[in-house]
């Protein structure tokens, strides 16, 4: 199927042709007709399919050719999105897809003045791309007057009740136009019983629509777990920056203060990075973000309340330098590669504390993840048996896998229940063989950052 087949207007089409896209993801597909018809529709797919687009491009037609007339200068559109980095993101899909239409957007979020807001709110906007805080502060202010609204988004929704946004978003449905009067979308990557309980107060016979299993991400994405010990966590992501090229990496930190200390390390051993989380300035944030996707930083590490909004095309790899203990946030973390038919890998690492984190995950994903060993990275405690400490290895004879950022020639399979399937054999530091051992020089050689396998590999 073409975008020429949705039934869009042209000055849509001229818009999706710009951006060299052809073909709609199978999100579009289902989900433009729908909202074009001026039905409620919940939509459930991967993160990075184009959810944005499959509600942006049938919102901007529907404003186009619908009767409804604006009263005052008031939104006919509201998208509530759960950060500022969503919001920011969402609002300029809503530009880049309606420039050739004289409709009016604004993105509106906390963290800056609110007077250039206000001033635009009274040049008058269509469509406006809102959290949720910052426009109940308009509307206790009286700068925004919401009785003209005709479409509701809730995007990432199961965000915005992890965030606990639920009390606001019931104020703001209480300031819209009442149900039945107007249209409703609601797009999210994951979908939760408790979503569904707040979408039937509120929508209108909504179709459903769910084009990949429930929280499960892209299969574009390979996931990778390394199993590591806490304390050399840091040392082991260095290793894999000097010894394998990466470039343009995510790398999420459960802790602002952990991203803080991260970034500063990374810098410090010559990988130019940057944080990236709530404390930051708008400004901050904008400026970090903006570097990371011009390629003039090597590294950002983020904390979950800014993944949402983090779109950037063909980002190879995503890091969890720890796991997040709730386990849809591994899903999005690592859905920001793998985007738009692009291949991304997803590395996590992984220590003896975090285990009951990565069983969560990998029952929600219903797939075991792929283990392998960083050599001279050995963990004392493996992740399936933590009783069984691993015993120190003496690497024999040359390194496998001297290639660049290569794995290991071939995997060991591990027996059923058993840690460790990789154990044996010499994990030598590549070109000059030597221990490969916890004590051996194995985190600086001339190996090329090998991996070595444990377990069956997932494509």
């Amino acid at each position: 199927m073409k975008f020429t087949e949705l039934g869009l207007l042209p000055e849509l089409l001229l818009a999706v042709n710009d951006t060299g896209y052809t073909d709609p993801t199978p999100i579009q597909q289902e989900a433009i007709p729908a909202v074009l018809k001026g039905l409620d529709l919940m939509a459930c797919a991967q993160t990075g399919t184009g959810k944005t687009a499959g509600f942006t491009l049938p919102l901007l037609q529907r404003l186009m050719t619908s009767r409804g007339t604006r009263t005052g200068k008031g939104p006919r559109a509201l998208v509530l999105a759960p950060t500022r980095e969503l919001a920011l993101q969402v609002e300029e899909s809503v530009r880049t897809y309606g420039k050739h239409l004289p409709l009016k957007s604004l993105a509106m979020f906390g963290g800056v003045g609110m007077n250039p807001q206000i001033a635009a709110l009274r040049r008058g906007v269509d469509i406006l791309v809102a959290c949720p805080g910052r426009l109940l502060d308009h509307v206790n202010q009286r700068t925004l007057d919401l009785s003209g609204v005709e479409i509701l988004v809730l995007d990432e929704a199961d965000r915005m009740l992890d965030m606990g946004f639920i009390r606001d978003i019931r104020k703001i449905l209480a300031l819209i136009p009442a149900k039945g009067t107007r249209q409703n979308l609601l797009f999210s990557a994951t979908f939760s019983d408790e979503i569904k309980q707040l979408a039937s107060g509120f929508m209108h016979n909504p179709v459903y629509i769910e084009v990949a299993r429930r929280n499960a991400p892209t299969e574009l994405v390979v996931q990778r777990v390394i199993p590591i010990d806490k304390d050399r966590k840091k040392d082991a992501l260095l290793h894999l920056f000097q010894t394998r090229g990466w470039h343009q990496v995510l790398i999420f930190s459960r802790t602002k203060h952990g991203a803080d200390a991260l970034a500063r390390s990374l810098d410090k051993a010559g990988i130019s990075a940057a944080a990236l989380h709530g404390n930051k300035t708008q400004g901050a944030r904008v400026r970090a973000l903006t570097d990371f996707k011009e390629g003039k930083l090597v590294a950002l590490v983020a904390t979950d309340i800014a993944a949402r909004g983090i779109d950037i095309d063909s980002l190879p790899y995503v890091i969890n330098f720890e796991l997040p203990n709730v386990s849809e946030d591994y899903v999005h973390r690592i859905g920001r590669t793998g985007r738009a038919g692009t291949e991304g890998e997803a590395y996590s690492l992984v220590c003896h504390d975090e285990k009951d984190y990565l069983k969560g995950i990998e029952r929600l994903m219903k797939k075991e993840i792929e283990r392998m060993v960083l050599p001279g990275f050995e963990p004392l405690m493996t992740l399936e048996n933590p009783a069984r400490p691993n015993p120190p290895k003496q690497g024999q004879g040359q390194g496998r896998g001297q290639g660049r950022g290569q794995p290991a020639a071939a995997p060991h399979r591990s027996d059923a229940g058993q840690p460790g399937g990789a154990r044996r054999g010499g994990g030598g530091n590549g070109g000059n063989g030597g221990n490969g051992g916890r004590s051996g020089s194995g985190s600086r050689g001339d190996g090329g950052g090998s991996l070595r396998h444990n377990g069956t590999r997932h494509h």
